[in-house]
């Protein structure tokens, strides 16, 4: 997973990619790190998303304009459009399907 640390990286990914995954989370969160082992295994499973990781202690700004409630959290986007939002990180296969629906999601 790419992490990035400035708001203008986040958001060229998001808009550069036509699927993307994004990955927030702070690292004292013990939750997030058991998140963080479930993406890094969804990753290598079949898929088109680009991946980006965010510590949100960097980027305090983006949590605020976004209304990220909690950490962990993961933001599915395609065509840099926010399609899904996912706080409870049930499983491998709940994420894996989640992202599979995003795929095929049309609006």
């Amino acid at each position: 997973m790419n992490e990035v640390s400035n708001e203008r990286a986040l958001y060229d990914a998001i808009n550069t990619h036509e699927l993307a995954a994004v990955y927030l989370y702070t690292p004292m969160c013990g939750t997030c790190q058991v998140a963080g082992r479930m993406l890094d295994i969804v990753e290598k499973l079949p898929h088109s998303f680009h991946f980006e990781k965010v510590n949100l202690n960097y980027l305090p700004q983006f949590a605020e304009e976004q209304s990220i409630e909690s950490v962990p959290c993961l933001l599915l986007y395609k065509n840099s459009k926010e399609i899904e939002r996912i706080y409870a990180f049930q499983s491998v296969p709940y994420l894996y399907d989640m992202m599979k629906k995003t795929e095929t999601f049309t609006s």
